[in-house]
């Protein structure tokens, strides 16, 4: 008969193993920027969206291409501008003839139909455009002429938006920045990344890369991750933490009273919780610890909470506030 406990621990080798590998290749391309990689690679893997935000020129584009050409998997980069249309990123229908004459509709796949898609500069479509990718996002599946079709699987968006360029810009309704598991900031590079960077993309060498996880493969992995145990306990501290970030709770911080209009939804805690699991596995544990419930609360809320106007006025950020809540609630 077989042990299950070592069966659990061949299982999580495996998947850190693979992991391991996965970002071995994105470094030959993507230079630092570890905790960045690790967030999309979480997302990726707890079957989310991400929302990278950042000044161009930083990667973003760049590490979603590579992270596809390391996986095999389909990409398509929507470029999004104030007229672009639903139909350039869902697809429609188009009168085909065949040799006999006779007229039909046929659907063209759009872009959104690939396992990678990048919705490069999202904040610069209309509202219309933008709700485009709220079905695909949510329910894997986009409805064209009232017939729903299936996206493949996996499928996984990474939208990113320009945080100090706002003109001519639409920003996101709540609505469709709850469909992101996370927001994860790009940050500039230090001094040594950016010599690194300067070394990788002004010689003559390029990097190869290789393909070293599949789909089918992918799909095994997003299934162990929701066979991770959470112990009572650290399942009620995440609740403790969603429940801090609302003003009328007498338990929250001062900050969160002060600064906050809304607190996070149910589904901010849903996404800690997932995202804490891949990176328990990650670590080589079938189980979900407190550090790990708190260090992907930033990037699973920073745009779930809704700041009041005093904070906008005062300069507080998602950031800060919640950086509070964990000095505030403990475990």
């Amino acid at each position: 008969m077989d042990d299950p406990t070592a069966h659990a621990e061949a299982l999580v080798e495996d998947f850190v193993k693979d992991l391991g590998v996965l970002k071995e290749e994105i470094g030959k391309v993507i230079v630092g920027q570890t905790e960045v990689i690790d967030d999309v690679l979480i997302a990726l893997l707890a079957g989310g969206h991400v929302l990278l935000e950042g000044v161009p020129g930083l990667g973003k584009t760049l590490l979603v291409r590579t992270l596809a050409e390391v996986m095999d998997l389909p990409y398509a980069r929507i470029q999004f501008t104030p007229d672009l249309m639903p139909a350039d990123i869902t697809g429609t229908n188009i009168v085909v003839e065949n040799d006999r004459g006779r007229r039909s509709f046929s659907f063209q796949k759009g872009p959104i139909f690939a396992s990678i898609v990048l919705a490069d500069e999202i904040n610069r479509a209309t509202p219309k455009t933008q709700s485009a990718l709220l079905e695909a996002m949510q329910e894997a599946a986009v409805t064209v002429a009232g017939e729903r079709r299936p996206l493949p699987q996996p499928f996984f968006v990474l939208a990113t938006q320009n945080p100090i360029e706002m003109e001519g810009t639409y920003p996101l309704p709540e609505a469709q920045l709850d469909r992101f598991l996370f927001k994860v900031r790009v940050e500039y590079p230090d001094r040594d990344d950016l010599l690194d960077i300067f070394d990788r993309t002004t010689g003559a060498e390029t990097a190869t890369l290789r393909h070293v996880l599949d789909a089918p493969r992918l799909l095994e992995l997003k299934t162990l991750v929701r066979d991770v145990l959470v112990a009572r306990p650290v399942a009620v501290h995440a609740a403790d933490l969603i429940l801090a970030t609302h003003p009328q709770k007498e338990a929250s911080p001062p900050e969160v009273r002060r600064y906050i209009r809304f607190g996070a939804s149910p589904r901010g805690g849903q996404s800690i919780l997932l995202a804490a699991k891949v990176r328990a596995l990650m670590h080589g544990r079938f189980n979900v610890s407190f550090d790990d419930l708190r260090r992907m609360m930033k990037p699973a809320l920073r745009h779930r909470i809704i700041l009041n106007f005093e904070a906008e006025a005062e300069g507080m950020t998602p950031d800060s506030i919640l950086d509070a809540i964990l000095d505030h609630v403990k475990p």
